[in-house]
């Protein structure tokens, strides 16, 4: 990653905190170090796809988060009665 593309391009330090395209962002949280989407403004980190982390991780975890691998799903069960009838047609 560039450092061009780590910055926050167009953003202004208001008194409501950084704004950009009219959104009032807020520093990321613990949770989102790590992040590829991690922004940086004036040495502070804000995150590039939504304007309250904070929000994201209060649910459990964010779905914008790089840096955190989902469990893929078990492998499907298989009914072993259907499984022997399979094998019995030459399926």
């Amino acid at each position: 990653m560039s450092a061009t593309s780590n910055v926050l391009a167009g953003a202004t330090k208001t008194a409501d905190g950084v704004v950009m395209n009219g959104i009032a962002l807020k520093p990321i949280v613990e949770q989102c170090e790590g992040c590829e989407r991690i922004r940086l403004f004036e040495d502070e980190k804000f995150c590039g796809s939504y304007p309250m982390p904070e929000r994201k991780w209060a649910a459990g975890k964010c779905n914008f988060a790089t840096h955190i691998k989902s469990q893929a799903a078990a492998a499907a069960k298989v009914n072993p009665l259907k499984a022997s009838k399979r094998a019995a047609k030459g399926r």
